[in-house]
């Protein structure tokens, strides 16, 4: 049973829509912490007046998006990545949807939303009337193991298969569960590069013979790795489909020959707060954790970078002890990257672009270790603007497709037998 979401309060709305902090908001009506600590819980309710000046401030930022020329939404949404590629060629975000509440705080601080996000989507995929209609559907989708071994298997036993059972339990299935009600010209779905060998390749198998077979679309992959953009080797798998043909190659994109180094993201020594250099007693830790391992012939522990470098993968784990990515310090402990390092090694902090982080070191570096790397996305953004154009004034919207039929029954007794 999913749980009714609480009703936000209008004052935090409204600051989400203006990309507003607390703070930035009680400067902007000119009233103490404590007040807008009040405004924040909702103890306490802001003047009419008050309200009116942060609705205007709302108002003027929706106002200053970029032109809509096709919709979209964005599941499984982090803290935007995805959006912010597709928003940048003309896209208008219609439907979010992200479980974790402190991701939910980041990506509404951060766009100049005018909807509500939505949780888990499992209650979507339920009713997918409940989303609006859209051209494109985007969604970094967790990897979960399936609870059928794969297509192959069941094709040799001479057994019926189809998305409903080779992948019911997993978010993937809910993922197309609202390709197949909604029919997009396009979608674009993110994941691991090890989603192609998982289970000996089996899940991707699966996953391809849904996108393709049952739900028909034209489907293209790649791995593409982060450091032609960024100092950072971050490999992810891109699966970009179109309901109806195109000439879009994605094998065939030439991607920029040489990407910047780690200097070019690290913040001057005297903005770094000594608070993210390693303590004695953890840098003891972490070289002795490496020397016992080097000397058994493997490769676990830290790894060391300087401002030439491109560091190793940046993880959700990143806020225990940061040794996948320390920066080296002469003469002192090796560091962290600080959180604005982090937004500007995944990209998110570029050029005018500045990101506001909203909570914790803790929560910001998990933020940014499941993030994808925005230019990457925003690359294939462009790419894909002139085929989601032609698609859509091809008249390939959803009134021209008829949606795949998914019956609730079907859906029920695949469920109860999973």
């Amino acid at each position: 049973m999913h749980q009714t979401q609480p009703e936000e309060n209008e004052f935090n709305q409204l600051c989400q829509r203006a990309g507003l902090t607390p703070g930035e908001a009680g400067s902007v009506l000119a009233v103490s912490d404590r007040t807008i600590a009040r405004y924040v819980n909702g103890s306490s309710r802001p003047s009419d007046l008050a309200m009116r000046v942060l609705k205007e401030a709302a108002d003027k930022k929706s106002a200053a998006t970029s032109p809509i020329s096709f919709r979209f939404i964005d599941l499984f949404a982090g803290i935007g990545g995805l959006r912010i590629g597709f928003q940048g060629i003309g896209g208008h975000c219609v439907f979010t949807s992200e479980w974790d509440e402190n991701a939910q705080k980041t990506y509404g601080l951060n766009f100049r939303d005018n909807h509500r996000l939505a949780g888990d989507i499992r209650a979507y995929s339920e009713n997918p009337d409940l989303i609006p209609e859209h051209d494109l559907l985007l969604a970094g989708f967790p990897c979960q193991p399936f609870s059928i071994a794969g297509v192959s298997k069941k094709n040799a036993l001479g057994r019926p298969h189809g998305f409903l059972c080779d992948t019911q339990g997993t978010l993937f299935f809910d993922t197309a569960q609202i390709i197949a009600h909604h029919r997009p010209a396009a979608f674009v779905l993110e994941n691991v590069k090890n989603l192609e060998s998982h289970d000996k390749g089996r899940t991707f198998a699966t996953i391809m013979n849904v996108l393709q077979n049952e739900l028909g679309y034209h489907v293209q992959t790649r791995v593409i790795s982060s450091e032609h953009w960024v100092p950072q080797r971050r490999e992810r798998i891109f699966i970009v489909g179109f309901r109806e043909p195109t000439g879009f190659d994605l094998k065939s994109l030439k991607l920029p020959d040489r990407g910047p180094k780690l200097g070019s993201i690290l913040q001057p020594h005297d903005e770094v707060d000594p608070k993210y250099t390693l303590t004695p007693r953890l840098w003891e830790y972490l070289q002795a954790y490496k020397e016992k391992h080097t000397s058994k012939g493997n490769g676990f522990g830290y790894s060391l970078f300087g401002p030439d470098d491109v560091t190793r993968t940046l993880s959700a784990r990143y806020y225990k002890d940061g040794s996948e990515i320390l920066v080296a310090q002469p003469g002192k402990r090796p560091r962290r990257l600080t959180p604005l390092e982090c937004a500007r090694l995944m990209g998110f902090d570029r050029g005018d672009r500045r990101w506001k982080i909203p909570v914790s070191d803790t929560q910001a570096y998990r933020q940014f270790g499941n993030a994808v790397v925005v230019p990457v996305v925003e690359f294939l953004a462009d790419a894909m603007k002139p085929w989601i154009e032609s698609s859509l004034l091809r008249g390939a919207g959803r009134s021209m497709a008829a949606p795949v039929t998914v019956t609730r029954p079907d859906r029920e007794r695949v469920r109860a037998h999973g």
